[in-house]
Order: structure tokens, then sequence, then C-alpha cells
């Protein structure tokens, strides 16, 4: 019992964590997505195959009887015991060809999990920002409900008109909608979430985005390309490659052999020892071109995604400093208050409420494209540090 009770309390203390904390959405998803755990094994197979290039050839065993007419059963037989091998020089430089094409394995590994993470948290922050638009809807609902219940009142004292009163329950209709609407995107986006948590089911209740680093534009910048795993991937592209330019420079070196023999004729055998090779005349041609050209191909690749990579952190941050400027222009808190006076307002009949909820509208336009901004920032910030998440 005890232990059901603390495997109970740990399980409510995990899910209080992944309705508080992106990083533990990530890190959830990160053991539970199905295309890293495919991922994961195919690089497993590909890194044992990969091994299994630069070990001895099979050893090779031949025997041939012999029959002759006048002879019952064998006459005389022979047999060959062979095991080839390359020039020990070749292993060497085939094992360290073989440790950088794992290595870039694991970077292409590592550049599938960056993606699909960056989708997770896009997805969390995208569920936050529908958290932040359902308590607006709210609020504006709870609003119109008293507003609703009051004009009631004053339209049963012939204080009100029709007008006005279908006025709000217009409103209030719009609400609802928009907040089904709302929910519609939530669970969406929370479908999608569970989906790459490997269809196991996930909680994300946060109403707050995270807090964005304190780096300067530089920094940012500095770090977003240095940190790039598709640029990282295309490095550990070309140390696999001159690798393979040496292995394949050594591809003119005879391969060895070495063996036993045995011959039989009759009661008398004879026993030696095989030495033999074999000279790669051609197969080994073109090898070497073929190799340096894989080469260009690695460097111009790199090149290519550190263009990229600079381009594309670039506009990142200064989209970002865009965006910061736009959402430091909106005065949250006087938006508020300027809603709070002309409920006053509407509700002492100093103003209509056709005037009210033009004036409102106006208001609640502002602060729904504040969000949509702020969202829009968040997207940004996340771009620029996706590789380390």
């Amino acid at each position: 019992m005890r232990t059901i009770i603390i495997a109970a309390i740990a399980l409510a203390a995990t899910a209080s964590i992944k309705a508080q904390d992106i990083n533990a959405v990530l890190k959830s998803i990160e053991q539970n997505n199905v295309e890293l755990k495919a991922l994961q094994k195919g690089n497993e197979a590909a890194g044992i195959e990969i091994k299994s290039l630069n070990t001895l050839e099979d050893l090779s065993i031949e025997y041939s009887p012999f029959f002759q007419s006048k002879v019952s059963g064998i006459a005389s037989s022979e047999l060959v015991i062979t095991q080839g091998f390359d020039f020990p020089t070749l292993y060497g430089a085939r094992k360290k060809a073989g440790k950088l094409q794992r290595n870039v394995l694991d970077m292409q590994y590592q550049t599938a999990r960056r993606d699909i993470l960056l989708n997770a948290k896009k997805l969390c922050l995208d569920i936050i920002n529908y958290n932040k638009q359902k308590q607006l809807l709210q609020e504006r609902r709870k609003n119109a409900d008293e507003l609703l219940a009051m004009f009631k009142v004053k339209f049963d004292n012939g204080e009100a008109t029709s007008l006005e009163l279908n006025k709000i329950k217009l409103d209030r209709m719009n609400l609802e909608t928009e907040l089904v609407q709302a929910d519609t995107k939530h669970a969406n986006a929370l479908q999608q979430l569970q989906a790459l948590n490997g269809g196991l089911p996930i909680e994300v209740n946060m109403n707050e985005y995270p807090a964005v680093p304190a780096d300067n534009d530089q920094t940012m910048y500095e770090k977003a390309v240095a940190t790039d795993w598709n640029v990282r991937t295309a490095q550990a592209s070309i140390l696999a490659a001159e690798q393979e330019v040496k292995v394949n420079k050594q591809s003119w070196i005879p391969k060895l052999e070495i063996g036993y023999r045995r011959n039989t004729d009759g009661d008398m055998a004879s026993n030696g020892f095989l030495v033999g090779g074999s000279i790669p005349l051609f197969s080994s041609k073109n090898k070497v071109k073929i190799a340096k050209a894989r080469q260009s191909e690695a460097v111009m690749q790199h090149a290519n995604a550190r263009i990229n990579a600079e381009n594309s952190a670039r506009a990142l941050v200064n989209q970002m400093k865009q965006l910061k400027a736009s959402v430091d222009a909106y005065d949250v808190p006087l938006m508020r208050q300027t809603l709070k006076l002309l409920r006053t307002a509407v509700e002492n009949g100093e103003i209509s409420v056709t005037d009210y909820y033009v004036e409102a509208e106006n208001i609640y336009k502002n602060m729904t494209t504040y969000m949509d901004i702020e969202r829009q920032y968040q997207d940004v910030v996340t771009e620029i540090y996706k590789n380390e998440l």
C-alpha cells in the first residue's frame, strides 16, 4: 500500500510539473517520441554496419575429393583453409572513418531532435496564447453577463431600450462563439502535442510565456550561428569525407591471404602453408576521384549551411527587435483602466451602450493584437535559440 501511495504522489508531482513547465513537456516528448526512437534504432543499426565493414574477411574452407576409375572410394583429396585480410594500416584508417561517420549520424539525430522539440515548444506557446485569449474572452463574457443583468433591470424600469438590451445579448453570443473556437484550437494543439509524445496523454495548462534570455543582439546572432545543428552536421560531414579520401588512397595496396593446405594421394599426405594476395588493378580505379568529389560536395554543403544559418539568424534578430518594439508600444494597464472607466460610465448612464461598445471593441481589438504580437515575439525568440533545446 505504501508503495502505491508513493507512486501516486510521484505521478501527481510529474503531472504538476508537466502542467507548469515547458522543459518538462519537452523532456517527456524526447523520451516518448516514436520518430526519435526509430532514429535511435536506425543509427544503432548503421553504426553496427559501419563497424562490420572493418572486420576480417570470413574464413574460407575448401575440400576437394578426387576419384579414379580403378580406385574404390576417394583416390586423393585436397583441403584448403585460407584467411584474407587487408594491409594493417587500412584497418586503422577505416576505424577512424567509421568513428567520423557515426559522429555524422549522431549530428543528424540531434538535428531531427531539435526540429521535433522546436515544433513541440511552438505548440506549447500556441496553447499559452489560446489560454490568454480564453482568459480575456471569459472576462468579456463575465462583463457582458453583468451588464445584461443590470440592463434587464433598467429595461424593466423603462430606463433602457430594447436596442441596448439586444446589443449586449449579441455581444455575449459572439463571445460564446469565440470561446468555442479558442477551445477547439486549444484541443487541436494539445492533440498534436500528444502525438509528438508517442500518443501518451500530456498536460499543458500554462498561462505565462517563458522568460526571454537577456542576451544582446550580437550575442543572440553569434549563438544562433555557432550552435546551428545543420552547420555542425555539415562540418562533421567534411571531416568524414576527408577521412574517406585517406582510406581510398590506400585502396591500391594488395590484399593479403594466408592459409593451410593439405593434399592426400592414397596413403600419402602432404601439408603446407598458403600465402597469396590480390592486386586491386581494377577495383580501385576512380575510388579516390569519387571520394574527393564527395569531399568537395561536403565543403560546399557546409558553406551553404553556414550562409543559411547566418542569414536566418540575422533576419530573426531583426524581426525580434521590431516585434519587441511593437510589444513595448502597447500600454496594457492603460487599456484595462480605460475599460473600467467605460464600464463605470455606461453604468451611470454617462454614455450609451452603443458608445460603450464602440470604444470597448477598439480596446479589446488592441489587446488581441497585442497578444498576437507577443506570441510572434516568443516564436521568433524560440527560433533563435532552437539549437539549445
